[in-house]
């Protein structure tokens, strides 16, 4: 009786994901449950009439355009450390930090524009849930900022470079992910407010 051996050249691999990225998947996953269930109640809350109706702070439109172009910024530092353009890199990532840091303050005066036109907090559901969307999601954003920081000091030690993008792939990810989650919820607020 032989044995019969077949040899293979080039045996397939399995499919697999880093670990890191795996984890971020499934915290992007979490807060995108959390941020649908706070869309479906807005929703079914406006439902119940008393709805107070008020116009958004123009200072989102200027956060909107902020965080829109931070993500391009971003991206564009990705191909950067991709081609080893490790200057170039860490340029874009700085420019992406202050323009996150930017949009956290123009957050904070769309609240004071709320305020100003007697919109608050606590009193009417409509004003509840533009505080809630619009708060959490900055909490959110202020984890990308400290993701950012890590890469940008990651950037300047050159641990991120063609041979060594997880970290910054993960960045990216994050960052286009808060990017989109706050565009879906200003389309939403313009719509349902």
């Amino acid at each position: 009786m032989g044995t019969n051996i077949r040899l293979v050249e080039n045996p397939s691999r399995p499919l697999s994901v880093h670990p890191h990225k795996f984890a971020l998947w499934l915290f992007i996953v979490s807060i995108v449950m959390i941020f649908a269930s706070l869309t479906s109640a807005f929703i079914v809350k406006q439902g119940d009439g008393s709805w107070l109706d008020y116009n958004l702070p123009s200072m989102f439109w200027y956060t909107t355009a902020a965080i829109i172009l931070s993500s391009a910024l971003l991206q564009w530092g990705y191909f950067a450390a991709r081609a080893n353009q490790l200057k170039r890199l860490t340029v874009l990532v700085a420019i992406t930090t202050l323009l996150g840091m930017v949009f956290l303050v123009g957050q904070w005066l769309a609240w004071g524009q709320l305020v100003d036109m007697e919109v608050y907090f606590v009193g009417n559901p409509a004003g509840s849930f533009v505080y809630v969307l619009s708060g959490l999601h900055a909490f959110h954003l202020l984890s990308g900022i400290i993701f950012l920081i890590v890469v940008f000091v990651s950037s300047l030690k050159h641990k991120i470079h063609s041979g060594n993008l997880v970290r910054m792939e993960m960045c990216v990810t994050y960052w286009h992910f808060l990017g989109a989650l706050w565009v879906y919820l200003f389309v939403f607020l313009i719509f349902y407010h």
